[in-house]
């Protein structure tokens, strides 16, 4: 063997060697695989998926078969997959399934199923109670009831299409002396029901009265088909006001009254009547009437390259996305002196492709009341909301709107893609002890839920359609209940609904001007 193959052969040997002891530190990149779509059948409405929390939540119909569910159709982000056959049809309880992509990520599904349920019967004093949980119910009656011979005006205790035995239709007649057992059947499986009812101690009973600014609300109950209604006076007042019956909302013996036109910051007091009969009475204090500062969005600032909606020696109360939207161009969300009453200034809000060439986003014009908090990369960190503890029961305002062709879809909403944008305006109440956090970024985002645990109170305006000239619009706030009482207020108006995804079409234009709160029905 000649030297030259010599060192040929063992400097090979060696590299072999050398390289079988190479230990490969690279990391792989941490990139979370993302649900973008997800639908099954009996689905409600459309699913709501959140990157931050890692959660599917979906909504179904009371006829699905919470257990059995076919799922139709899911998407994924780019290069991700599902691990294993976790993807089964039975969200009873939620599903833990993993999705790969370099690393498992563990996403939570999970689904909710409104079923309307009822039980009412002839003398029934109050409205039933129903225990899903614990399969019972528990009723009151009047004292001249028969307890043997109970009837039933209407009965439903299972999803749509269930049957129960025995029968419960209206007219029917059970024994009451002892609980009532029911057998509920749906998709094949039996559940069982106890039915309890009690003789009531009271003829009319006045339950409670919530007070807002400008309304009350009034709750009762007696026995079911009689006389039954409200009293209210200012405190202090000998004279009584009847609410008229046609205000009166009943639900067997359980009823209620919204009453309207009442003063700010006054004591009122209620009481509930069952024929000749009254219940005790009861005191609430309506609240005040703030308005939005800066409502009329006359006041702006321009700091910089940024457009701020407040004066510059003022407080701040609204804010926009411009700091994000200036770190590859100019503000997108100014003031206009193009108002609704000729005088003064407006908010111009333009959806606009930001950046040079190629390289960039969709930035959509917006307002909204908070602030914003910093910029993630090319992403938006916002603090929606301020400190708010009336309830107000609509935002009014003027708007005119040119809309765009969409232009720039995200994952999921590629269908959007040539259609006319839509503008929003929105208000919300929510309750929980901070403002919320909004973060665009696909990593972690996390957006507003009008559906979410902690909203008080929801509604919204939109167009996707030319709005040439200034028109009133009006939102009015749908409450969860009027007992509870809100923390912070939300407004947000974008030129894109769908800005948050950087969805929208370059050019769409939103005018906002002069918003107001009103706190009378």
């Amino acid at each position: 063997m000649s030297i030259r193959r010599a060192i040929y052969i063992l400097t090979a040997a060696v590299a072999v060697i050398v390289t079988g002891c190479i230990k490969n530190d690279i990391p792989y990149p941490r990139i979370q695989p993302n649900f973008v779509t997800f639908t099954v059948e009996g689905q409600e409405a459309g699913a709501q998926i959140d990157s931050a929390t890692r959660t599917v939540k979906l909504t179904l119909d009371e006829s699905a078969d919470i257990t059995d569910l076919r799922i139709t159709e899911y998407t994924l982000s780019p290069g991700a997959t599902v691990v294993g056959d976790a993807l089964e049809g039975n969200l009873s309880n939620p599903l833990r399934v993993d999705l790969h992509l370099y690393a498992d990520w563990t996403w939570t599904i999970s689904a909710t199923q409104e079923i309307e349920r009822y039980f009412s019967v002839e003398g029934q004093v109050g409205q039933s109670a129903i225990d899903v949980p614990g399969r019972r119910v528990v009723l009151s009656v009047s004292k001249n009831v028969p307890m043997g011979q109970v009837t039933i005006v209407r009965a439903k205790l299972g999803p749509e299409g269930s049957t129960t035995d025995p029968a419960l239709e209206p007219g029917t007649q059970i024994d009451c002396t002892q609980p009532f057992q029911v057998t509920v059947t749906a998709h094949g499986r039996e559940e069982y029901w106890t039915i309890y009812v009690e003789r009531s101690n009271v003829s009319v009973e006045t339950v409670g009265a919530d007070g807002w600014t400008n309304v009350g609300w009034l709750y009762g109950k007696a026995e079911a088909g009689r006389d039954n209604g409200f009293e209210y006076r200012l405190k202090g007042d000998e004279e009584w006001t009847r609410v008229p019956k046609a205000d009166v909302v009943a639900d067997g013996g359980q009823f209620h009254a919204r009453v309207d036109h009442l003063s700010p910051q006054s004591t009122y007091q209620a009481r509930a009547y069952s024929d000749d009969l009254q219940g005790a009475i009861v005191e609430f204090t309506t609240g005040s009437a703030p308005e939005l500062p800066n409502g009329s969005l006359d006041h702006w600032w321009l700091d910089g390259k940024v457009w701020n909606p407040w004066a510059e020696d003022g407080e701040q109360y609204w804010d926009t996305g411009n700091k994000g939207a200036t770190t590859l161009g100019t503000s997108n969300s100014m003031p206009t002196d193009d108002t609704s009453t000729g005088t003064g200034w407006a908010a111009k809000l333009e959806t606009r492709f930001v950046g040079i060439g190629a390289i960039g986003k969709l930035a959509a014009g917006n307002l909204f009341v908070g602030r914003y908090v910093r910029t993630d990369g090319t992403n938006g960190i916002l603090s929606f909301g301020r400190p708010f503890t009336d309830r107000p029961t609509r935002l009014r305002g003027y708007v005119k709107y040119t809309t765009a062709p969409v232009s720039s879809v995200t994952a999921g909403l590629e269908d959007l893609k040539g259609r006319p944008d839509t503008c929003i305006i929105w208000c919300s109440l929510i309750d929980q002890d901070e403002p919320f956090e909004i973060r665009t970024n696909p990593k972690n985002r996390q957006l507003f839920d009008p559906a979410g645990s902690y909203v008080v109170a929801y509604g919204k305006f939109e167009s996707g359609q030319n709005i040439d000239s200034y028109i009133p619009f009006e939102i009015t706030l749908d409450y969860r209940s009027t007992s509870r009482v809100p923390k912070y207020i939300l407004v947000t108006a974008s030129a894109s609904k769908y800005g948050d995804y950087f969805t929208g079409g370059n050019g769409a234009v939103l005018y906002v001007d002069d918003l107001k709160l009103e706190y009378d029905y």
